[in-house]
């Protein structure tokens, strides 16, 4: 069953290591984008990590905690939290709980307690987040990585022992386990059904971005957790159609023009000798 967070805080891939800011030089949390079960390649240029969108192809994010200490994880796909679907910082955000050693597949959107709907690369102007009236942040994955707080130890009294404490105002899991151990935080309720004043269609609109959707199980439950207030690390990718990739120098343009700028007048040569044996 996966986990979901609830802040007891008052104010309540494999990604390349360049993109993983661990802490001290610390752990390599990771984040990745899985198609048909396997990492998407990932490619280094203009000081980001970037991933192909292949349209209408389902995705499922990858996160894994390579410690002993369990890590609750902000998760946002086009500027928007998995969870609840909401804009808010890394600190408040819900987030899923990992335990030591952990790693889990968010395959979606989580839309109840026991559902989520499942990400896919669509187009701008049929996605989720145009859907949901806000386009700005397109194009974006980002996990951010927060350790739970330690406390002072306190003198143990007798009681069952229990793996994890849920919070007492929590809502309970709905259907039953899956027979993982995953974890989210604060989920909101899905959003309302307001379609967005109809617009006049731009480039922008063509560009990749993740849509909502076929429903699947997934069911998740709220536990108590209290993190850090710095962050362990943060990893970023972005993805775009290999169209887009191409026009950022991201991947190299396979025309014939494109190796015609590549020719050079001179090279370390000498002329063929017919004369020699």
């Amino acid at each position: 069953m996966t986990r979901i967070e609830r802040s007891m805080l008052l104010c309540a891939a494999l990604a390349s290591a360049a993109a993983s800011l661990s802490a001290s030089g610390g752990p390599a949390y990771s984040l990745s984008v899985l198609v048909d079960g396997s990492a998407v390649p990932e490619y280094a240029a203009r000081n980001r990590v970037y991933v192909e969108a292949l349209k209408g192809k389902e995705f499922v994010l990858r996160i894994t905690n390579p410690t002993g200490r369990r890590v609750a994880v902000a998760l946002s796909v086009d500027g928007r939290n998995v969870i609840d679907a909401k804009r808010t910082g890394s600190q408040e955000a819900a987030k899923w709980v990992l335990s030591p050693w952990e790693t889990i597949d968010v395959p979606g959107w989580q839309v109840s307690g026991a559902t989520a709907r499942r990400f896919f690369f669509t187009e701008t102007s049929k996605s989720y987040a145009k859907w949901l009236g806000d386009t700005a942040n397109v194009g974006t994955i980002e996990a951010v990585f927060y350790r739970e707080r330690e406390r002072e130890r306190q003198p143990e009294r007798p009681q069952p022992l229990t793996r994890y404490k849920e919070s007492p105002s929590a809502p309970k899991s709905e259907g039953g386990a899956s027979g993982r151990d995953n974890a989210l935080a604060d989920k909101a309720s899905p959003p309302s059904a307001q379609s967005s004043p109809r617009r006049t269609e731009t480039e922008a609109d063509a560009f990749a971005a993740t849509g909502i959707g076929d429903a699947t199980e997934f069911p998740v439950q709220w536990v108590a957790f209290e993190a850090e207030s710095s962050p362990a690390a943060r990893i970023a990718l972005r993805y775009e159609f290999r169209t887009e990739l191409v026009r950022l120098g991201v991947l190299p343009r396979p025309d014939e023009l494109f190796a015609r700028d590549r020719a050079r007048g001179f090279e370390h040569e000498y002329a063929p000798d017919p004369y020699r044996r």
